[in-house]
């Protein structure tokens, strides 16, 4: 199976150039890899002590980044390498202060790895969440490179849990220490023979809580908003967009709303605010416009979204009411903000939990979106009950990075 997966990823190697002609994403993805080692070779001197994370996208960066300033203070004379796998993380994040080194993930096969590690020559690999390469595995393994699984979550249907997945279960060996988000989790990898794990948490409840005593404040949101109530919709698709329309369309006069797309695209946005009725400003035309009487305010840009949550007295998080992937839903309730989502959101723990806690809620329709949202909207007390189900739900949560870091303390 081994040599049938080393075929599909060379396979892909060769393809992607071609298929970057029809698909931006896949050219940023081709493309970002092109002088990859040069590159790293040129910020990673032979000498020099490194620790790399590796993070398949923007959520597991937020999951990375308190562990990452934790593991500084233990090690602060390594260099922190920083790989990403998709072009949405690596683009938005290539130039962060919190890593020394940022770079694309080369594809999985045995040279890249192999080159890989020669190159950034880490003494600490730290995989975040559910990212599994078995070529990379194999040579952390192979060079002895302690590593650790941090925030992980793993599920009955992969691959380690089914008769024919033996062959990928092995490649698990290279992890020294697995720190996991639940019990499910943990049980799952004992009952493959895996003892060394331990129920540690999500470690973005602790960078969402952190996210609470920074400066949140936006002053082109404040005159936006007013004494409004703020209802914002974050990293949304348009599947999401469909969701929430209707609502925003309906004659709110008391409410003001901001609509931050996940894709940052022309064309899209010129579409959603065709099917707005109430007036929308941008934030890349906001400068000399009076932002007070717009109803909607879209940000086509990045970077804002946590601070703009704190303002926001009800949040919709995007990415469940079609198939690309829920989106952080602990960033708006750390703020007490109650959170309306769609409902594919099975692969994504936290979401059930912050349901249970009371802080969440899901629409299947625009009906649905609708009956939620006037309830959230004119029912105050209703609201103000929600919110603080969710910021009992993030204090009840955090401490994961602690866990990791006293593993560390310990075992350095």
């Amino acid at each position: 199976m081994h040599f049938l997966y080393n075929i599909a990823v060379k396979a892909t190697e060769n393809l992607l150039p071609l298929a970057g002609r029809y698909s931006e994403k896949l050219r940023k993805f081709s493309d970002g890899r092109n002088g990859l080692f040069e590159d790293l070779a040129s910020k990673i001197a032979p000498g020099d002590k490194t620790i790399w994370f590796h993070a398949a996208s923007l959520g597991e960066y937020e999951q990375a980044v308190p562990v990452i300033l934790k593991v500084k203070e233990i090690f602060p004379g390594h260099k922190i390498v920083l790989s990403f796998f998709s072009p949405s993380g690596f683009e938005v994040k290539k130039n962060t202060s919190v890593a020394d080194v940022v770079t694309y993930l080369p594809l999985d096969t045995p040279a890249n790895a192999e080159k890989f590690l020669k190159v950034a020559h880490p003494d600490w690999a730290l995989f975040i969440k559910y990212e599994f390469w078995p070529n990379f595995l194999q040579a952390l393994k192979n060079s002895n490179i302690r590593s650790l699984l941090i925030s992980g979550v793993f599920r009955e249907n992969q691959l380690f849990f089914k008769p024919y997945g033996k062959w990928m279960r092995q490649y698990l060996e290279a992890f020294e220490f697995f720190f996991v988000q639940n019990k499910k989790s943990e049980q799952l990898l004992q009952q493959i023979g895996f003892e060394n794990c331990k129920v540690s948490g999500d470690t973005r409840f602790d960078r969402v809580n952190a996210q609470l005593k920074q400066d949140n404040r936006l002053q082109f949101i404040e005159e936006f908003v007013g004494d409004k109530l703020c209802v914002v919709a974050g990293s949304t698709w348009p599947e999401d967009e469909d969701l929430i329309v209707d609502f925003i369309n309906r004659n709110h006069q008391g409410v003001k709303f901001i609509i931050a797309p996940h894709a940052i695209k022309a064309e899209k946005i010129q579409g959603l605010q065709s099917k707005l009725k109430a007036e929308s400003v941008l934030f890349s035309e906001k400068e000399g416009k009076p932002l007070k009487d717009a109803g909607v305010f879209i940000i086509d840009t990045v970077g804002l979204l946590t601070k703009i949550y704190s303002y926001a007295h009800i949040a919709y998080v995007g990415g469940a009411a079609g198939n690309t992937g829920l989106h952080n839903i602990l960033e708006p309730a750390a703020f007490g903000v109650p959170v309306v989502i769609g409902h594919n959101f099975e692969k994504f723990p936290e979401a059930k939990e912050l349901m249970e806690a009371g802080g969440l809620f899901s629409a299947e329709n625009s009906t649905q979106a609708n009956e939620i949202f006037h309830k959230l909207v004119n029912d105050r007390e209703f609201r103000e009950k929600t919110g603080s189900n969710s910021v009992a739900f993030i204090e009840q949560n955090k401490g994961a990075t602690e866990r990791i870091y006293n593993y560390f303390l310990k075992n350095k």
